[in-house]
């Protein structure tokens, strides 16, 4: 063990951390933008719809992530049309790439983490929103979906730790993350315990920090379900008067 060697490899492995984390960020959002209408269509739209999003989920999850990178940087270049279009100074970067990869992957898992959600709503307040005169899209925009995204949470926590982890297969397409700078050092100084271990507590770190911010944000969105002690011993209260 270096811990010289440890000390003066965090700057760089740092660095690579603010990638991992641009990598992780753009592909949640977008990733969350694709999965909402999947979520809704897989409840909501015709049958041959339905069908075409089941296959896009089903490869998503049943192929590994490493194989659907290579296919995205490796495979689009290969297609005329790709590279003929406007789209191509964008898709022949890696970054762009394993963004959009990521993307898709999370994308399949998020879709049925809010499928479920949404099929977990309590009838009666689907029941309500009608009653009341909504519409069925401002039902899933008032009362369906912000239900669904916080019975989704916890589900969903645990899917951005694993894309947390997953950004690490951006160095096999030449990013410089986290990983891929920890390779590049372990290249120049033949040092790779020191390297990976270090890597390995910084991933640690920032799990454990996205963990508890999205712990705590369930904690908050729930905090209208917990009646305080001192409210729930009035209500037992009165009703043992009342018995």
């Amino acid at each position: 063990m270096n811990p010289a060697l440890m000390i003066e490899s965090l700057p760089a492995l740092l660095e690579g951390t603010w990638l991992s984390l641009q990598l992780l960020t753009a592909a949640l959002v977008l990733g969350l933008v694709l999965a909402v209408p999947m979520a809704i269509a897989r409840l909501e739209a015709p049958s041959p719809v339905r069908a075409i999003i089941a296959f896009y989920i089903s490869f998503f999850r049943g192929t590994p992530l490493l194989v659907q990178i290579f296919l995205v940087y490796y495979g689009l270049s290969q297609f005329d049309i790709i590279r003929e279009s406007a789209l191509w100074p964008f898709i022949r970067e890696p970054w762009f790439c394993a963004v959009l990869t990521f993307a898709l992957h999370t994308a399949a898992y998020t879709a049925n983490i809010l499928r479920g959600a949404i099929q977990a709503v309590p009838a009666g307040e689907i029941e309500a929103a009608h009653a009341c005169g909504m519409s069925g899209a401002m039902a899933y925009r008032v009362i369906i979906l912000p239900r669904a995204f916080r019975l989704a949470l916890p589900a969903y926590a645990n899917e951005v730790v694993s894309m947390l982890k997953a950004t690490s297969l951006a160095s096999t397409i030449t990013i410089m993350e986290l990983t891929g700078t920890a390779n590049t050092i372990v290249a120049r100084t033949f040092a790779p315990y020191e390297l990976f271990v270090t890597a390995a507590a910084i991933y640690l770190v920032i799990a454990a920090i996205l963990t508890a911010a999205l712990r705590a944000l369930e904690y908050r969105l729930a905090r209208h379900q917990r009646a305080p002690a001192s409210t729930a011993a009035v209500i037992a209260g009165d009703a043992h008067v009342q018995a």
